[in-house]
């Protein structure tokens, strides 16, 4: 009876922190094609897996609203850093660099693997 309740604690916890993950988190298909990874919890690194700069660390975000996060952004070709900020909407999500304090931005539009 003890191993059957200690199975059942341990698999509630498991999912209870798989439902407390972030919705933001997970793989995402870039524009381009590539596969980012988006980790961490606060704030949020994202980090490409496929492609040509695979393995390079290409930003850092940190939730502002429900479903809203600000950070930077790093161009994996020219490794310069951008303002950025994301959206999510569903599975789909809308990646902003901008400079010029916003008045001159970029965006692509990610999708969840």
């Amino acid at each position: 009876m003890l191993r059957r309740v200690s199975v059942a604690l341990a698999a509630t916890l498991i999912f209870a922190g798989a439902a407390l993950a972030d919705p933001i988190e997970g793989n995402w298909t870039t524009d381009s094609g590539e596969t980012a990874a988006i980790t961490g919890g606060g704030p949020f690194r994202i980090t490409l897996k496929t492609g040509k700069h695979a393995g390079k660390r290409i930003g850092s975000m940190s939730k502002t609203a429900e479903n809203k996060y600000a950070g930077d952004i790093t161009d994996p070709a020219n490794d310069k850093t951008y303002s950025g900020k994301a959206t999510l909407s569903g599975n789909s999500l809308k990646m902003s660099g901008c400079v010029l304090g916003g008045l001159i931005c970029r965006s692509q539009n990610w999708q969840r693997q």
